[in-house]
């Protein structure tokens, strides 16, 4: 089994996609209206609109709704993507040692959905992140 993407169900698909992009730095692969993803190196985010729904089951998912999914990206410096992006985000947390070994600061998207933003600082998660 190889787990493909992490699909977000969004009220406002455009303004998702767009924060996403600027987030990530990464341009949206548009594969219907209603239906984009972004391709990362390690994972694929995939963004469908709440009308998506429907063609699985009215009522399954529902924007704005999670409070349990931490979405996470690795970058190569956390303070500098912080400077770069709290003047346009909502910060939930400013960059600070975890006990797992990483640097990891939290913001939300538009639809309320946690993201977790890290660099790997120890030795140990510095080793645990080698070669992925």
């Amino acid at each position: 089994m190889k787990l493909a993407s992490t699909r977000l169900i969004a009220s406002d698909i455009k303004k998702m996609v767009g924060f996403y992009e600027m987030v990530t730095g990464q341009s949206a692969e548009w594969r219907a209206p209603v239906f984009a993803e972004i391709v990362t190196p390690g994972a694929t985010l995939a963004i469908g609109s709440a009308d998506t729904v429907a063609l699985f089951r009215e009522g399954s998912a529902e924007p704005s709704a999670n409070r349990s999914l931490i979405i996470e990206f690795q970058v190569d410096d956390v303070d500098a993507e912080f400077a770069r992006l709290k003047d346009m985000v909502e910060v939930v947390h400013e960059p600070k040692l975890m006990p797992w070994g990483n640097r990891a600061g939290q913001i939300r998207d538009p639809d309320g959905t946690l993201i977790s933003l890290y660099t790997p600082v120890t030795d140990f998660a510095k080793q645990r992140f080698a070669g992925r």
